[in-house]
């Protein structure tokens, strides 16, 4: 018994210095890709109406912030984006345009439009996603905002 909780409790740090630790060979540019890659399929999930992959890019302890209230971990955000796979057709579609990830390749951001089913740009969707100890990206904090009314001006910098 103590050589079965000893292998687990090296397992588990195993695992915790590995989510701790930089990703080595990977560059940002890779890193932004599979938070590209995880957004795109968190959304493809939606329009396909399959729950089931949606709630797989969550983490445990997950925020969604909602136009009237936040939801506090998974199921609490399961239960109140479980509304929005009623029916056939997705209420509202979204995209990443932009991606930015730490350089600890820990954490990442994106963002972009939010349309409804005609198309229309409704708002803005701001995701942050972990890398977990299972090397999936998982979202952690969603909010979404209204539209701009208008297009930011351009900087030296580009377009803030």
């Amino acid at each position: 018994m103590k050589q079965v909780m000893r292998a687990a409790v090296a397992a588990l740090a195993v695992g915790a210095v590995l989510a701790a630790a930089p990703l080595g060979a990977a560059t940002s540019e890779q890193l932004a890709q599979e938070v590209r890659a995880a957004e795109t399929a968190f959304a493809k999930a939606m329009a396909s109406r399959d729950f089931a992959a949606f709630t797989s890019h969550l983490a445990d302890e997950a925020v969604f912030f909602g136009a009237q209230s936040v939801q506090r971990g998974k199921d609490e955000v399961m239960a109140r984006w479980k509304l929005f796979f009623e029916g056939p057709d997705a209420p509202f579609s979204w995209e990443p345009e932009q991606v930015e990830v730490l350089d600890s390749g820990n954490l990442g951001i994106s963002s972009g439009p939010v349309r409804d089913p005609a198309g229309k740009r409704v708002g803005t969707f701001n995701t942050i996603w972990r890398r977990e100890a299972d090397g999936h990206w998982r979202v952690i904090f969603d909010k979404g905002c209204p539209p701009c009314p208008a297009p930011c001006p351009a900087t030296s910098e580009g377009a803030k």
